[in-house]
């Protein structure tokens, strides 16, 4: 028995040991089941032009185009999700998500003071394929790190809650009110929703108004959480930062350990059927301008159809040698023409619209539109008429591809339409554009049947269009290679000191300043501002439209080249120059390369001394002038302007100063001749008193004598004296503008003050400022009006001081739903009396002064913001040395300094309000959901 006992007690231990040994096994299986699987390298798919595409395991792709010429980064993230992929009830889904993304996630609570406190130019856009988020921020790694985490953190953890929903209804009605202003944009959403049947192409981005107030708080997390996720987005980082080590952190510490979700995404399958006739839309509203709008089904994005057909778009529409432009504007049939098609997935549409006066027959108009449309499928095309388009069409891709940030954000575009390298594939097919090409989709389009417009009208054998499906889009860019990089620009120091100690200035002998900024930029790129100052207070009088119309006429031909040859040369030099101003200065920028630079200096030259004004396109240009100011008469936004100018700047009507009504502008403008136009030049146009900047890449010993030859010895004929900036006070008001019909109201508010840019007081009054209505929603105003209670879609404040006499100004604003006028008042004073009386804390004031101070860094880091501050620091007799004082005296501020400064000079008691809106709407239903949001819908 013992034995028994024995041998059975050793049996048992051992069997015990063997159990408990497959225990252990079966605890380290699990463990290592447990533990977080190694997250993959990224694998890197294609380089194309610097920009090089990366692949992570869960399916985010990730672009990378490093920029070391910029002193700034952006971060733009883009879903694949926009209004083309809502179902029924959804319509404005999409953009409703935008707007709740921006309302925090677990990391990141207070996104809008976040991004106020990194000085960040930030924004988000819906569209119809796409949505996207980026910011661009002074480029350091602490910047870099929280913008990543950031997107990564809201990619999948948004809060989107039940209460910032019921906030955010408003908001975004607020916005798609906002657009109902506006009966030419009304017109062409009611007319692209006609010419589809079934594809949401034909739906508004921002949505149905009902759908948006309605949509279940369940519904919205469930579109969220099938869209935002690694596998439907790319992520795209462009400027100046270390790719190797910004690709490790983006999948090793922010996206790459984002598990790749296990639902399947349907492709979007609906097909718009071929039209089968002419459809008409009919529109009726307040309004003081007529408008024509025609749209026609077209090919994609990415079919070989799309370039000719831009190149078509051009050839008709472009000012001044369109041919409709020539037939419909300069024959004073209609006052505007204007053409777009959009960058698409699927087959997207062509529109045209035009604006009529009140006055002019609006179906004599239409009947010459629709000959013209008629007979484009036989028009003939000229060689010349082909390149013109292709180089005006190019020069925009150059424009764009020069600048990593315009890249960084248009990409979106492109990735909507299926893949980032299309931009490129677009532009090789498009320089290969043929005037057969043009002539084939001509013919192929435009055809009665496939537009929408005017009434139906039977066909007893129609002749329809079967627009194209896309082509395969993964095969189209397989192994695409795309050229060379463009030239790389150094890593510049934005800087007050560093920019200081580059920057050389002269002066010609005629009394013309310069600075010259010369630096390597990427493409070779360059911007320089001329700025013409002319007159004084006495010699004006009387003079102000005549004065705009000079300037504006100066780039309408000159006595060697014609406005369309001007055109044609610029736009072969890949260079744009722009002209405005009035009064006692007129305003040239121009953005070019280094090698054509001395080119279009040459062309400024001959626009500025030999203008030809020529009386046809004087006559043309008025027409433009007055279509523009007629449309105002029943503007909201127009009338409440022009009415808080006039209050606040109340100088009398001979004053070059003068802020006329909109009746009085209609009038001014009817009375103008070409005479005066002529005399007004011979009279004042001269470089006496002019200041001109260059920043960027250019051969300095050139410029410098392209400076004095060109501009050198040109003097003015009169004098130019300042005229002073004269502090009025102003006895507070609070005035109403009725505007029938118009679903969005605008509310104005301030006061005038004596107020200089060199007073000890301006530093802090600024930062207070900014912190009352500056910044990203971040702002107070912002957080109680938009945040909190949903009013407005808009709001903001400004405050601005002279830089040489004490005349400054402090001004609000807020756009929202008439209905709303009383609680959006209410809200505004309880702000502005808090900050007076109980100012700001010291929190507010530190995370202001960050974000204040890299802003400016991120201003400096823009070559054309760069370019005009010189440019106006020559006529303020300052240097950058004024900007690195001016930020150390911010910095040092202390709370009691910037409460003291805003309680010394912001009264409520003398704050003049003007509003205008149709104030007689009825009153909200009380139970309506108010709300609070973010960005806009649309391109941006």
């Amino acid at each position: 028995m013992m034995m028994l006992v024995g041998i059975f007690l050793i049996g048992g231990d051992a069997f015990a040991q063997k159990k408990e040994k497959k225990k252990r096994k079966k605890k380290q299986k699990t463990a290592l089941v447990e533990e977080k699987a190694p997250i993959p390298a990224p694998v890197k798919v294609t380089s194309v032009e610097g920009i090089t595409e990366y692949l992570l395991g869960n399916g985010l792709r990730v672009l990378l185009f490093p920029d070391p010429s910029k002193q700034t980064a952006t971060v733009n993230i883009t879903y694949l999700v926009g209004s083309r992929h809502e179902g029924y009830g959804e319509t404005g889904m999409a953009h409703l998500l935008e707007h709740m993304v921006f309302k925090g996630s677990p990391k990141h609570p207070n996104i809008p003071q976040e991004l106020t406190d990194h000085g960040a130019r930030p924004n988000g856009t819906t569209w119809l394929d796409r949505t996207n988020y980026f910011e661009t921020f002074a480029s350091t790694e602490e910047n870099l790190r929280w913008a990543l985490d950031l997107e990564s953190d809201r990619m999948i953890n948004s809060f989107i809650k039940k209460e910032d929903l019921e906030k955010e209804f408003s908001v975004v009605r607020n916005e798609f009110e906002s657009g109902e202003n506006d009966p030419e944009s009304v017109l062409s959403e009611r007319v692209i929703s006609t010419a589809y049947l079934w594809h949401n192409y034909g739906n508004s981005t921002i949505g149905s108004r009902e759908d948006i107030e309605r949509v279940p708080i369940d519904n919205l997390q469930a579109f969220y959480k099938k869209y935002y996720q690694p596998d439907n987005a790319i992520l795209l980082v462009a400027g100046k930062f270390d790719e190797a080590k910004v690709l490790k952190m983006i999948n090793e510490e922010y996206f790459g350990g984002i598990p790749r979700p296990t639902r399947k995404l349907q492709p979007t399958y609906t097909v718009e059927p071929v039209q089968d006739g002419e459809r008409s839309v009919t529109l009726r509203r307040v309004g003081d301008v007529q408008a024509i709008g025609v749209a026609y089904h077209i090919c994609s994005n990415s079919h070989p159809d799309y370039p000719a057909l831009d190149v078509l778009q051009g050839i008709l529409t472009s000012q001044p040698g369109g041919k409709l432009y020539k037939a419909l504007v300069e024959t004073k049939l209609a006052s505007s023409l204007y053409a777009y098609s959009f960058t698409n997935k699927d087959p997207t549409f062509f529109y045209f619209g035009l604006s009529v006066l009140k006055e002019k027959n609006l179906d004599e108009t239409k009947k010459a539109l629709l000959t013209m449309l008629d007979g484009v499928g036989t028009m003939e095309f000229t060689k010349e008429d082909v390149e013109r388009a292709k180089n005006e069409a190019l020069k925009g891709l150059e424009l764009t591809l020069r600048n990593s940030e315009r890249v960084g954000l248009q990409m979106s575009e492109y990735m909507g339409a299926g893949d980032w390298r299309l931009i490129f594939i677009y532009r090789d097919a498009l320089e290969k554009i043929t005037v057969d090409d043009v002539k084939r989709v001509a013919k192929y389009y435009f055809k009665p049947s496939n537009r929408t417009i005017g009434v139906f009208i039977p066909e007893e054998n129609p002749d329809r269009v079967k627009v194209p499906e896309s082509p395969d889009v993964d095969a189209l860019v397989k192994n695409y290679k795309g050229r060379a990089v463009v030239a790389q620009g150094e890593a510049f120091d934005p800087s007050p000191a560093n920019i200081e100690s580059r920057t050389k200035r002269g002066q010609e002998p005629n009394g013309l300043e310069y600075a010259l900024l010369p630096k390597s930029t990427r493409g070779n790129s360059v911007r320089a501002n001329i700025t013409l100052r002319m007159g004084d207070e006495q010699s004006l009088q009387n003079k102000a439209t005549i004065s705009q119309y000079t300037a504006s006429m100066l780039n309408k031909g000159t006595k060697t080249l014609s406005r369309q040859q001007l055109k044609d040369t610029l736009d072969k030099l890949k260079s744009q120059v722009n002209i405005g101003g009035g009064g006692n200065n007129v305003g040239i920028s121009i953005e070019s390369t280094k090698d054509n630079l001395p080119k279009v200096l040459a062309i400024v030259n001959d626009i500025l001394k030999n203008p030809v004004f020529d009386e046809k396109e004087f006559e043309t240009m008025k027409q433009e002038i007055l279509a523009q100011v007629e449309s105002q008469k029943s503007d909201p936004q127009a009338l409440a302007f022009t009415a808080f100018q006039r209050m606040m700047n109340p100088y009398p009507k001979s004053d070059v100063r003068y802020v006329p009504t909109i009746e009085e502008s209609i009038e001014s403008n009817k009375n103008v001749k070409l005479d005066d136009v002529k005399k007004f030049y011979t009279d004042f146009y001269g470089a006496s008193a002019a200041t001109m900047s260059v920043v960027g890449d250019f051969d300095e010993a050139a410029v410098r004598k392209s400076i004095s030859t060109n501009f050198g010895t040109w003097k003015s004929p009169a004098p130019f004296k300042r005229i002073q900036a004269v502090f009025q006070e102003i006895s507070p008001s609070n005035s109403a503008i009725k505007t029938p019909d118009k679903a969005n109201a605008l509310f104005l508010a301030g006061q005038n003050l004596p107020l200089q840019e060199t007073d000890a007081d301006y530093p802090a009054l600024l930062l207070g400022n900014y912190m009352l209505g500056g910044g990203f929603l971040s702002s107070r105003l912002a957080v109680r009006i938009r945040q909190k209670e949903g009013i407005s879609y808009g709001v903001g404040s400004n405050l601005s001081g002279s830089p040489f006499d004490k005349s400054g100004s402090f001004m609000t604003y807020a756009i929202y739903a008439p209905e709303n006028a009383e609680k959006l008042e209410k809200a505004f004073y309880e702000e502005i009396e808090k900050v007076v009386n109980e100012g700001f804390t010291a929190d507010e004031l530190k995370a202001a002064k960050s974000g204040w101070l890299q802003s400016r860094s991120v201003s400096r880091s823009q070559d054309n913001e760069l370019s005009s501050r010189l440019n106006n620091y020559l006529y303020y007799d300052r240097t950058l040395t004024f900007d690195a004082d001016f930020e150390k005296k911010v910095e040092a501020l202390t709370p009691e300094q910037v409460n003291g400064a805003i309680k010394k000079f912001i009264d409520p008691k003398k704050i003049s309000i003007v509003k205008a809106g149709d104030f007689d709407k009825k009153v909200a239903n009380p139970g309506t959901p108010a709300a609070g949001g973010v960005s806009g819908s649309g391109k941006n």
